[in-house]
């Protein structure tokens, strides 16, 4: 499984982006798809999630501003971030779940005015 991710940037806080992850490769595999963030000097911290039969769930500091959801048929997985703060900073990753686990390169999201 392959994974790139896109849509990072620069936004001031208040703002939204929306990130994108599409997975080639054996997708037909996957079981579930992450989204994680890793900021300066901390751990990669899991963000939300998206299962195969849709279920989603988010960490408490996200929930009910960010959305993760998925294309099918662009096999395509998205991250909807509306609100952003400063502590959203951070570098985004996307992971699959197959009886492995795969990672993207990772997109750059800076919240600052």
């Amino acid at each position: 499984v392959q994974l790139v991710e896109s849509g990072g940037g620069l936004v001031q806080p208040g703002g939204s982006l929306r990130l994108s992850c599409a997975a080639s490769g054996s997708i037909f595999s996957i079981n579930a798809m992450n989204w994680y963030r890793q900021a300066p000097g901390k751990e990669r911290e899991w963000v939300a999630t998206i299962t195969n039969g849709g279920s989603t769930n988010y960490v408490d500091s996200v929930r009910g501003r960010f959305t993760i959801s998925r294309d099918n048929a662009n096999n395509t997985v998205y991250l909807q971030m509306y609100n952003l703060q400063v502590e959203d900073t951070a570098v985004y990753y996307c992971n699959a779940l197959t009886t492995y686990s795969y990672w993207g390169q990772g997109t750059q999201v800076t919240v600052s005015s």
